[in-house]
This record gives structure tokens, sequence and C-alpha cells, in this order.
């Protein structure tokens, strides 16, 4: 179907407030196809994909080992019986999730070495981000025998009513406060980049969450590494040491939401290596599969074995899509694709020239515009703030739609929209992502293109 049709459909027969259709009719496009990294739209225009479809798409889009493995295993097992009756990919993909998370991080970092049972990992799978969240939550309530959760201001964990209690901002929020148990405490996000040598924000992290466990029963420290949707805001050095030390002293958990930084975006397999700090509970979705909705919420083996009684035929938590054969078999070809091809290590590497293109490209002076640049792997932001210090949101919204005019798939996040975001697939390439930042300053800057645009082939 063409474009319009589609976007007639949609404003007909899908729900307000799901897709913004833009009266002037630049946004949005239509996606028909998408592979490595690019999408074209339902006419034909071919776009490069700076977002990785919300960071799902890691190892490219369509990947080809993927596809293979989601398609054999369409004709295999389609679907089986989430608690009932497993099958043999969740089991492996459980203990692939162990083997890279605390079966890595106990070798690397000594943590109760020699202890067989802290080696392992132990996974409940869900569907979505939010599920991996709440399952977590749910697993340091059933631990601590504590409801409390202590998150932070920016912080995004998804929309279920559970991970609304811990998501920050009130556009999510607001309307339905009054059914919310309101259990999440809110302390301040450490806005710095990570070689702020201030401790200033790490003092008042600290006595925030002290206040919070002296007034409230709490049971865990919940925390994006890398705030996403937020901002892309990059804590200091020392902020996860702080939580992972302050969560031992009061006996809570220490739950990291890697939904968005896991499986290599910030330039190691999960964001948290980079600080050397081994969580209790990890929350993990978007590129585990690279296109399938498949999330985890793996924990310390101790820790799950505490919280969860075994099965007495009637599961505490479960879904009818719990472990999807075909989710697994696509998150197991994913995994062996970022190893193979050293996905994580290349993203590291690149992540460095990244971010000096980022800082050399918007160090020159731009009309009206405070520019400032983050990034860390292939996550970056370049946030824009008008010369009195207010968010520059029509700017972004504008730039936004006229990268897409110019074939540049990018989005704005952040409370009032003024921050623009890259999080490209991890196959990018230096060239094209050089090529990106610059046309991003050009229209920043004001500068023309002609308003017509050859539809390349398909």
């Amino acid at each position: 179907m063409t474009t319009r049709r589609t976007l007639d459909l949609l404003h007909r027969y899908e729900s307000r407030n799901v897709t913004f259709l833009d009266p002037d009719g630049t946004w949005p496009i239509v996606w028909a196809k998408a592979r490595g990294n690019h999408v074209w739209d339902a006419e034909g225009r071919k776009y490069l994909d700076l977002t990785a479809a919300f960071g799902v798409a890691a190892a490219g889009h369509a990947n080809p080992r993927v596809v293979r493995a989601g398609k054999r295993q369409m004709g295999t097992l389609l679907h089986a019986m989430g608690d009932v009756h497993p099958h043999a990919l969740k089991a492996r993909l459980a203990q692939e999730l162990s083997a890279l998370t605390f079966g890595r991080w106990t070798r690397s970092t000594g943590r109760n070495p020699g202890s067989q049972v802290r080696t392992l990992g132990k996974t409940i799978f869900g569907t979505s981000g939010s599920e991996a969240v709440e399952m977590a939550m749910k697993t340091a309530r059933l631990a601590t025998g504590r409801p409390g959760v202590i998150a932070f201001t920016g912080g995004y964990h998804g929309l279920g009513y559970g991970a609304l209690n811990a998501t920050h901002r009130d556009h999510f929020r607001g309307g339905f406060l009054d059914q919310l148990r309101e259990f999440g405490r809110f302390v301040p996000f450490p806005r710095d980049e990570p070689s702020a040598e201030s401790s200033r924000p790490l003092d008042r992290v600290e006595a925030g969450i002290r206040g919070a466990f002296r007034d409230a029963p709490i049971g865990a420290i919940l925390v994006e590494p890398v705030q996403a949707r937020g901002g892309i805001h990059i804590p200091p050095d020392g902020f996860l040491p702080l939580l992972r030390r302050l969560a031992d002293e009061h006996g809570a958990l220490l739950i990291l939401d890697e939904v968005y930084t896991g499986f290599g975006r910030t330039g190691g397999w999960f964001a948290c290596e980079h600080s050397g700090v081994v969580p209790d509970l990890i929350c993990l979705g978007k590129a585990l599969t690279g296109g399938f909705p498949l999330s985890a919420c793996v924990g310390r083996a101790d820790v799950m074995d505490a919280a969860w009684p075994v099965s007495s035929g009637e599961a505490i938590h479960t879904s009818t899509y719990l472990g999807h054969p075909v989710g697994c078999a696509m998150a197991l070809a994913q995994i062996e694709e970022l190893k193979s091809r050293r996905l994580i290590e290349r993203t590291a590497e690149m992540g460095a020239a990244f971010a000096e293109e980022l800082r050399s490209t918007f160090a020159l002076p731009l009309p009206g515009l405070d520019v400032r640049t983050r990034c860390i792997g292939l996550m970056a932001a370049v946030e824009l703030r008008r010369a009195d210090g207010a968010p520059a949101t029509v700017e972004a919204i504008t730039a936004m739609k006229e990268m897409l005019r110019r074939g540049y798939i990018i989005l704005p996040e952040g409370e009032h929209s003024d921050i623009l975001s890259f999080t490209p697939p991890l196959t990018i390439t230096a060239a094209q992502l050089r090529r990106a930042v610059r046309e991003l300053h050009d229209v920043l800057r004001g500068a023309k293109r002609p308003r017509t645009r050859a539809v390349p082939k398909r």
C-alpha cells in the first residue's frame, strides 16, 4: 500500500495517541523494507537508520544469520507452552545468558571466587523490556521482603503498571497516578560526563539514597547505566560502584536495566562492565533477538533461588509466550553474530572516533544554539539549547524532519525532545556516521539543499 493509504487506515482504525500523524504530511514515513543499516519506505525511498529501530537491530536489519534461524524454527516449532512443556532452545538460551553475564563477570572481577553458585545466572523470560523490569522488581520483593524501589529522575523502565512506579516522566505517569502503588522513590540522576572530576553529583546521589533507605523499606535500587530515552545521559565513573556499595550496605538488590544498553551498544557486552560492577539482576531486551519480542531478567543464582520457590505446577510469574521458540532461536543466532563479527570490539573502537567527530563538528558555532554532545560506544546525543539556556525543542524537531527528508532516520529524546540521539546498528560504517553528523550540522546551521531528491533504487 502507499504511504497515504496506510496512514489513512491508521487514522481511522488505530487508537489515538499511538502513531503521530503530522498535519503537514511530513511525518511519518511508512517502512516497507529494512536491511543492514538501511530502511526503504513504501515509495521506495532509501534511508540510513541512525536508530537501529530503538536499538533492536544491533547486528543490522534482517541479519541473514538471525533471519535463517527464525525461519528454520518457524518450520519446526512455531509455538510452545511457556512454563509447562519446555523446548530445548529455551534451555540453551538460558545457559548462554548465564555464561554471558554472571559467568563472565565472576571470572573477570573475582567476586566470590570458588563459589560455584555465584558463577551462575538464572533467567525468567518475557516479551518486553517493561516485563523484564517487573520480573526483576518481583524478584527483589520476594528475596528481601521489602517492597520499595529506589529509581532515578529521568529514568525510563517501561509503561506497564509495575514499571511505571519507576519510570519518572510525568508524561507517562501523570494520567495513572491514582492507580499506582507508588512504591518507587526517585533520586536525582547525576548527569555528568564520565570524565567529570567533581564528586558533588555523587554526594547528592548518596544523600538521596540514604534518605530513601531511612524513610521506607527498600528492597532494590533500579537504574539504567546510561539513560536512553531520558536523553543519553552518561553518569560519572563512580556512580555504579556507589550504588553497589549502598545496596550491599543496606541489604538491597542492585537491578540494572540494560534493555537498551545491552549487547554491545556502549562498546562492552553490557554497560556495567565499563565500571566493573556486578549487579544482582540485569534486565535485557531489544538487541537480544535483533527483531523478535523477547526479553529476559537474569539474576544471580542464589538471589533467584532465594526469591522464587520450586514450581508446584503453577508458576507465580508466567505468560503464554514465555521463552518463545522463535525468539530463542533468533537470540542464539544474534549472540553468535555479535561474537563472530566482533561487533562489540568494533563498537568500542568506533565509539572513540565517533565521540571525536561529534565534538569537533559541533565545536563549530551554530546561530542561536548551544550544542552539547555525549557519546559512549555507538550511543550518542546532540543536545540543543537556545542562547538563554532553554531547551531548543522546536529546532530539534525541525532538524529531525529535515534529516528525514534528506534520507536519515533520527529521533529526539529527553523530557523536552531537545536531544537528538544516535543509536545506529553496530554494523554502521565510519563513513556513514561521518556523513550523518556533518549533515546534521548543516541542517542546524540552516544550510539549504534542493527540495527534491531522487528516489533511490529499491
